[in-house]
Parts: C-alpha cells; sequence; structure tokens
C-alpha cells in the first residue's frame, strides 16, 4: 500500500472524537504515522498547537500527529478508521470515497450498524466490521479522558473468515489494548446494542450509569430483551464483552443468573472512570442531538419486519429526543416510568391469571345483570336496574372518591362515579372515562321466554352481548388492578340509559364529561374481536310531501299526487348514496295517501343516512337542504338531524389502538381495528376532540337478536386487556 512506512503502517482516522481520539493516540504512541481528519476546527487547531492529549487519572500525555479539517485534507486514503457518530457516516463516507486507494478500506469504529452505509459506498471489499467499547470522552479541544480497558473486535463483514488484512489490523491496534479478530463481529455489535440501549436509558437522568442501571434492573433487562428477541430472531449468536454477558440479559434467562449478571457488570462500570455516557454529555454538555435514532434504525426496522414489539428502545429513544434542548428535563422517575412498562408483560400475565381463577365470579355476575331487565323504553325497570348496578359496584369496588346520579325526566338516569388513581406515573393526571349504557332493546318481559343461559363457554340472554357484559368486564378490570395492588389511572365510570334510543337525553353531559377526562374506553361490544376506530355519524330524517287530494276517477288531473312526488324525491336521494366514500342512505319507511281511489294528498318517507366522514355529512346535509319537487303543485319538507356525529380515525385515535394492541399481544393475543357503519356514544366523545378506544368490550355476535350471546372466555380475556390498558395509561 502507498501509506506506508518501512516501520509502521500508516492511518487515517476520520472523526477524532472520544473513539477516535483514543485509538489515534495509541498508534501514534507505537510510532505510526497518523492522521486525524475532524470537521470540528477548534479541536484540529488544539492537536496542531500541543499534540493529541489523552487524560488518565490526574496525569496528561500527548503525541503529535497531523490534524486537518476535511477541507484542508489532500492526497489518498489508506487504512481508514472511521469513527465519527452514526448519523454522520453517509455524509463522512461520501467525502472518503473519492479519495480511497484501489486497495484502501474503511473500518468502522462506530456505535450501531454502519457497515452497510459504507459498503454501499466504497464496495463490501473496501469495507471492514469492527465493535468497539471505549470508555472515552472529549473534554476539551484536543484532550480525550481514557475512561479505562474496553474492547475491540475486527472482522471481515457478514462472518466471513478472518482475513490478513485484519489479522494485521489488531496487530497495530493492540498497540490500545486488547484487540481480537472475530468472523462474529455482528455477535458483538448485537449485543453492544443490548449494553449501549442500558447506556442510553441511563441519560434520561443524572446521574452515575452503575447507580442507574442497578436501580433500574426491570427496565434494563427490558431493554436487552427486545434487542436480544430482535437478533435471536436474525439468528445471531450473541457475543460477551468487558463486564456484559448478554445471554442471562435475554428474556428466557433465569432470573438468578440474571441479577449475577447484574451485580458483576455494574461492579465493573464502578472501576470505570467515566461515569456517565457519551449520550448524556451530548445532551448535558455539548448541547446536541443524539445519536441514538440512528443506533437503533436498523434494530426498529428488523423488529417490525418480524412483528417483535419494542415499547422500551422507542420509549428511550423518544425520551432522548425530548431532552435535545432541554437537559433539565433529566429525571430518574422517567426510569421508574421505564421500569413500569417493562414489568407490564408480567404484570398482564398476573392480571390474565388473576382473573381466570375468578371467571366463574364474572359469570355470575353477568347472570345477575342479565336477569334485570333494563328495557330503553320502561322507566321503572331502568331504575331497578340503576338500583341493581349501584349496590353491585359497591361490592364489586368498593365506595367511590365521589358519585353523581344525574336525573332525566324522559330516559333513564345517568350514574356516574369516580375512582381516584393509586400508583400511577402518568404525567396526566385527568381521569380515563370508562363508558357504558345499562338500557337494552329488549322488551320488558322478553326475560320470561328467553332467560340468561349458559352451555360450556357460551352465554346467551337478552342484553349479553350488547352490553352487559361489557361493564362487567370493565368492572372486574378495576376489580383485578385493585386486588392485586397495581397501578392505575383515576377512572370515571359513566354509563347512560338512553343510548339505544339515540343518547338524546344523554349526550349533553357525556361531552361535557369526556371534555375533562384524558381519553374514554367505550364498553360496547367488539366487531368479530376488533377494536372500533372508525364510526359512521347517523342522520335520521323525515321527508314529508304534501301534495293535493282530488278523486282519482272523476278527475285525475285535479289533484297533485304526494305519492307521485315522494317517488321521485326517493330515485333523488338514490344518487346520494356514494359507497366509495363510506355513505349509504335508506329509505327504510314509506306511507301516503289515505284511498286507492283519492290522489295522496299527503306522503311520509323515513331515511337513514350514515357517513363515514364530516364532509360527506356536510355534502348530504346540503343536498337534502336543497330539496326541490318536482311537480310544483306539491311542497316538500325535510325534518330530523344528525343523531351521531362523524368518529373518524385521528391519529391519537389510532395511538390508543396500538396501545391495545401491544397490551393484546402482552396477553398473547392479537387485535385487530375495525371501522363500522353503528354508531355509540363513543361517536359524540370523537367528535368533541377526545380520543376514544371503542369496542373494548364482550366478544360475540347477535346485537339485538334472538341469536345474542358472548362467551366465557371472551369475558375474562377483555376483562384482562381493558386491566393491562388501563395499566399501561397508569405508565403513561
Amino acid at each position: 500500500m502507498n501509506d506506508t512506512t518501512a516501520q509502521r503502517a500508516a492511518y487515517t482516522v476520520v472523526g477524532a472524537g472520544a473513539i477516535g481520539g483514543t485509538l489515534a493516540f495509541a498508534l501514534a504512541d507505537a510510532g505510526h504515522p497518523v492522521t486525524v481528519v475532524d470537521a470540528d476546527a477548534a479541536h484540529v487547531a488544539a492537536i496542531r498547537a500541543g499534540g493529541l492529549v489523552v487524560a488518565r487519572g490526574g496525569t496528561r500525555s500527548s503525541v503529535p500527529v497531523t490534524a486537518v479539517t476535511p477541507d484542508e485534507f489532500e492526497g489518498t486514503l489508506g487504512r481508514v478508521l472511521l469513527a465519527v457518530k452514526a448519523q454522520a457516516t453517509g455524509t463522512a463516507v461520501d467525502w472518503i470515497a473519492p479519495r480511497l486507494a484501489p486497495d484502501g478500506y474503511v473500518v468502522s469504529l462506530q456505535n450501531g450498524f454502519n457497515e452497510a452505509v459504507i459498503a454501499e459506498r466504497v464496495g463490501a471489499g473496501r469495507t471492514v466490521a469492527a465493535f468497539v467499547n471505549i470508555f472515552a470522552d472529549v473534554v476539551e479541544p484536543g484532550v480525550v479522558l481514557d475512561g479505562g480497558a474496553g474492547a475491540l473486535v475486527i472482522g471481515e463483514p457478514d462472518g466471513a473468515p478472518v482475513s490478513a488484512r485484519v489479522r494485521d489490523l489488531v496487530a497495530d491496534l493492540q498497540s490500545w489494548g486488547p484487540a481480537v479478530a472475530s468472523d462474529n463481529v455482528e455477535g458483538y455489535l448485537w449485543a453492544k446494542a443490548g449494553f449501549g440501549a442500558m447506556l442510553a436509558a441511563t441519560a434520561l437522568a443524572d446521574a452515575p450509569m452503575a447507580d442507574l442501571i442497578d436501580r433500574h434492573r426491570p427496565a434494563m433487562a427490558g431493554l436487552t430483551g427486545e434487542i436480544f428477541a430482535v437478533a435471536d430472531r436474525l439468528g445471531v449468536t450473541l457475543e460477551p464483552f468487558d463486564a456484559f454477558e448478554p445471554l442471562p440479559l435475554r428474556r428466557a434467562a433465569d432470573p438468578a443468573d440474571r441479577d449475577g449478571a447484574f451485580d458483576r457488570l455494574t461492579a465493573w462500570l464502578r472501576t470505570q472512570s467515566k461515569d456517565r455516557s457519551g449520550i448524556w454529555r451530548d445532551l448535558a454538555v455539548r448541547n446536541r442531538p443524539v445519536e441514538v435514532t440512528t443506533h437503533y434504525a436498523d434494530v426498529f426496522a428488523h423488529a417490525d419486519r418480524a412483528g417483535l414489539p419494542t415499547p422500551l428502545l422507542r420509549a428511550v429513544v423518544d425520551g432522548l429526543r425530548g431532552l435535545e434542548g432541554a437537559p433539565q428535563g433529566m429525571a430518574e422517575s422517567r426510569l421508574d416510568v421505564l421500569d413500569r412498562l417493562a414489568l407490564a408483560p408480567e404484570r398482564a400475565t398476573t392480571v390474565g391469571r388473576w382473573l381466570d381463577e375468578h371467571r366463574e365470579e364474572l359469570v355470575a355476575d353477568l347472570a345477575d345483570y342479565t336477569s334485570v331487565g333494563s328495557a330503553s323504553d320502561d322507566p321503572d325497570a331502568l331504575d331497578a336496574c340503576l338500583v341493581w348496578l349501584r349496590d353491585w359496584l359497591d361490592r364489586r369496588l368498593g365506595a367511590p372518591d365521589a358519585e353523581e346520579i344525574l336525573p332525566r325526566a324522559e330516559a333513564g338516569d345517568i350514574l356516574v362515579r369516580r375512582y381516584p388513581a393509586r400508583d400511577s406515573a402518568s404525567s396526566d393526571t385527568r381521569p380515563v372515562l370508562l363508558l357504558g349504557h345499562y338500557d337494552t332493546v329488549w322488551p320488558t318481559g322478553t326475560l320470561d321466554t328467553w332467560p340468561f343461559a349458559r352451555d360450556g363457554d357460551r352465554i346467551t340472554g337478552p342484553g349479553v352481548f350488547d352490553m352487559k357484559a361489557g361493564l362487567v368486564q370493565a368492572v372486574w378490570a378495576l376489580r383485578a388492578l385493585d386486588a392485586l395492588g397495581l397501578p392505575r389511572p383515576a377512572c370515571t365510570l359513566m354509563l347512560n340509559g338512553d343510548e339505544e334510543t339515540g343518547s338524546l337525553a344523554s349526550s349533553g353531559a357525556i361531552v361535557d364529561e369526556a371534555r375533562g377526562s384524558r381519553l374514554a374506553m367505550v364498553f360496547e361490544a367488539a366487531a368479530d374481536g376488533a377494536v372500533k376506530t372508525a364510526r359512521k355519524g347517523v342522520g335520521l330524517f323525515t321527508l314529508t310531501v304534501t301534495g293535493s287530494e282530488a278523486h282519482a276517477g272523476l278527475d285525475p288531473t285535479a289533484g297533485a299526487s304526494a305519492v307521485d312526488e315522494l317517488a321521485h324525491q326517493i330515485l333523488r336521494l338514490g344518487d346520494l348514496r356514494d359507497h366509495a366514500a363510506g355513505t349509504s342512505l335508506n329509505v327504510g319507511v314509506v306511507e301516503g295517501g289515505t284511498r286507492s281511489n283519492v290522489t295522496a294528498g299527503r306522503a311520509v318517507a323515513r331515511l337513514d343516512v350514515r357517513v363515514a366522514s364530516e364532509a360527506e355529512r356536510l355534502r348530504v346535509t346540503r343536498a337534502l337542504a336543497e330539496l326541490t319537487p318536482v311537480d310544483a303543485r306539491t311542497r316538500v319538507e325535510i325534518t330530523g338531524d344528525w343523531n351521531r356525529p362523524v368518529f373518524e380515525r385521528t391519529a391519537r385515535v389510532a395511538a390508543l389502538a396500538e396501545l391495545a394492541r401491544r397490551c393484546a399481544g402482552l396477553l398473547g393475543h392479537d387485535l385487530a381495528e375495525a371501522s363500522v357503519g353503528g354508531a355509540s356514544d363513543g361517536n359524540f366523545v370523537a367528535a368533541a376532540g377526545v380520543p376514544v378506544l371503542d369496542g373494548i368490550g364482550a366478544l360475540g355476535s347477535g346485537a339485538h337478536a334472538r341469536s345474542e350471546n358472548t362467551s366465557v372466555s371472551g369475558l375474562v380475556g377483555r376483562a384482562a386487556l381493558a386491566a393491562t390498558v388501563l395499566g399501561a395509561l397508569a405508565d403513561d
């Protein structure tokens, strides 16, 4: 190669920060000609003036090296040690590529997975893989603090056998310390990804790394578990390094082995002079963006393709982004939240097991509740049902913090019960609204011929699916969290008695309550198991046509037929349908005329309109208002209104559905989402701008039909899902 001397090979170090500066010093101190290229002009100037300095303990040593900025560099590059931040890899390699000799190569001495980016620009044959774990920091221009011994592994990309150039590199880099060659650099990089995630998490607080890792073992094990699950799916063999042992930090590891690994790791970290991570320094000292977003882009991409959730890692990355420019927000409470999030799988399992152990009590409660009639049009039955509900809620959940009964003259009264938060770490202290209704479509007396029944897992009876099982699930979700002493947010339970007739007397109170809430969970039945993230708006209108009567036989031209005009209008109304836009219009009832020999003087059509967007609602509203008669002798009139506003899938609704999906995954279930034509009280809440998780209630089918059913397993499973979602909300 053209950059060697008779004694020592020459190296160019691109990025003379913590890693690059440490290795450049070691190589230069061993007699290698070293050029450092760094974009920080002050750093370069200091190196030129006083040499490259390494501080160890209370002493400082310097070596002369050539130092230039990229603009100042002239010549050809041979052996390049690339040590820039991961997010700068592309820019740096674009600078290197046109200057790299045909037999030159680039060694990725960086955090993260950068070899593919390098190979794309200079070719796989001129790319060398490396793993580095060096505890160092640039503490002032030209000065690198040596944090102690670390690890350095060099190898060919993609697990190729160790080559002569790798052996030569390792021999030279042993001037720094225990550099080794390996054909499994990838195994070290994935292990470092787990270790690095722990160090990154410690930057959420301002305290020594060892202490934070020691105090927050659930979060740290959760982070490594997420990353190593991805590595396992890729078939990577994880490699230990320094005092970090990856195998005991996988999800299936023995807890005692895991604790031993933490003990050894934290003891080793306490021997290092560098007690805070480089990410912490980027935030707290240098006030610059962190590089973890780039570090973990590949991890997130592989996890998404494999369907592996990474909530902890995402929470760390999001938290660090939030601290950029605001390091005063560092707080150990952020790690407390991560601990709770890490414990979520264990909590979900515990909640699911506890509810399964109490399944017969859930069934008994549903049987008792179903046996209390609550027809929407029977005030006495609704009053009696509400009395039963209040007693049952006292027995299952104890006395609430507060209770309100909102009287309604022509509908069932509204029950509001408020339950305080317990051990919630959420920054949002507003209550979660648990919304349901206690009325059913089934007339009083239905129970006489169709009582509650159970056949194995199947449950039938009036209202079991819509929505008595949903309320039982909500109550037992709270009961499970309370019984197990698990955190939950403040909750407001709100039940109305006129949902099945349009919530005309309760919608205003529901919206008022929702506006003071963090979000609403609507315990309406699921859609084939899916939560509902969009519902159509519903309009109920009456089209009345007024004509003039005459004898149809004696004077057939004298009158103006309202029935004929209504027929024309019905055909016009059909043009308003737009199934592609989610708009349907049904003329469900038609009435007109008095006798067959009388020209009809009046005709009426009753319309049901469903729209999937506010734009469509406005379009239909305008079209109905602009109806004009075909026969000028008649008059047309539209009355009625939109009974339910549109419930659209906003970003906040989608986020709630994703939260529920992750919680279902913790319980071992898949959870889909659906858009449905039916409406609920969730429509009012969503239209008020409050995020809604709807359809988290019963599993089953047959709403409003004699086939109405739910299941014992669904009763238990959905109660566990609701509890797990509430627990996650307590963790923010």
